[in-house]
């Protein structure tokens, strides 16, 4: 698992003074602030955020040390990270995604599927991407407690029941 979790990313400048506008992956948007400072993705560089108000698909915000909109634009793209203990625990059926990528996907057999790629979420609900054991396109799991029954991060697995013919 790792000790850094995505919060959130840098969509670009707001304006012309510096503001960014920021994308939050927290259950709860604004949470994002309160885990300020965050860092980059290998955790290099720090940036103390404080969200002005909320605007479309986001916030607003300023980072110290960003004051022109050449700044924030500079910061686009960037993905935004919180250390592990500065974030909640979670109840025993929630996972954050991070802990899911990399996890080996059993079928009920005990046979090997695959591994996830990646956690994605369109609206409806959470999606496991899972590529194939014997390789090819990915899979899109629905991750559902009726089709992942199982997930155990201490041992790395995942177990599932996918709908006849997924795999």
């Amino acid at each position: 698992m790792s000790d850094l979790i995505c919060v959130g990313a840098i969509a670009g400048a707001y304006g012309v003074h510096g503001e960014v506008r920021i994308k939050s992956f927290c259950a709860t948007p604004e949470d994002i602030e309160t885990y300020s400072p965050l860092l980059s993705e290998d955790g290099t560089r720090s940036f103390a955020l404080r969200l002005t108000r909320a605007i479309p698909n986001g916030f607003a915000a300023r980072i110290d040390g960003v004051a022109s909109k050449e700044a924030a634009d500079a910061l686009r793209g960037l993905r935004l990270f919180a250390p592990r203990d500065r974030l909640p625990s979670l109840p025993d059926d929630e996972f954050y995604h991070a802990d899911l990528i990399g996890l080996d996907v059993h079928d009920t057999g005990g046979a090997l599927l695959g591994r996830v790629r990646s956690v994605q979420n369109h609206g409806a609900s959470d999606l496991l991407e899972v590529e194939p054991q014997g390789g090819g396109a990915t899979i899109l799991v629905p991750f559902t407690r009726a089709i992942v029954p199982t997930v155990d991060l201490a041992a790395r697995r995942i177990v599932a029941d996918p709908p006849e013919g997924l795999f």
